[in-house]
């Protein structure tokens, strides 16, 4: 079973990236899935939807693989 959301720096591990490189990535890539917060205050959990991390990484992998060849 997979998790449904995963954490800031669980979203770093699952995709090999350091913390520099995900947010740019929040920055630039509009494809890219959009954090959100656990609460309202400054200090809340910031999580992304697994499924949409899933998905974007597929996305990733078809374009490149289109690239290729």
């Amino acid at each position: 079973m997979h998790p449904i959301r995963v954490t800031y720096n669980q979203t770093c591990e699952l995709l090999n990236i350091t913390r520099d490189t995900l947010r740019n990535l929040i920055k630039k890539d509009p494809n890219f899935p959009r954090p959100y917060k656990q609460g309202s205050t400054q200090q809340a959990p910031v999580y992304f939807d697994y499924g949409d991390l899933i998905t974007w990484h597929n996305k990733q992998k078809d374009i490149s693989s289109s690239q290729e060849g």
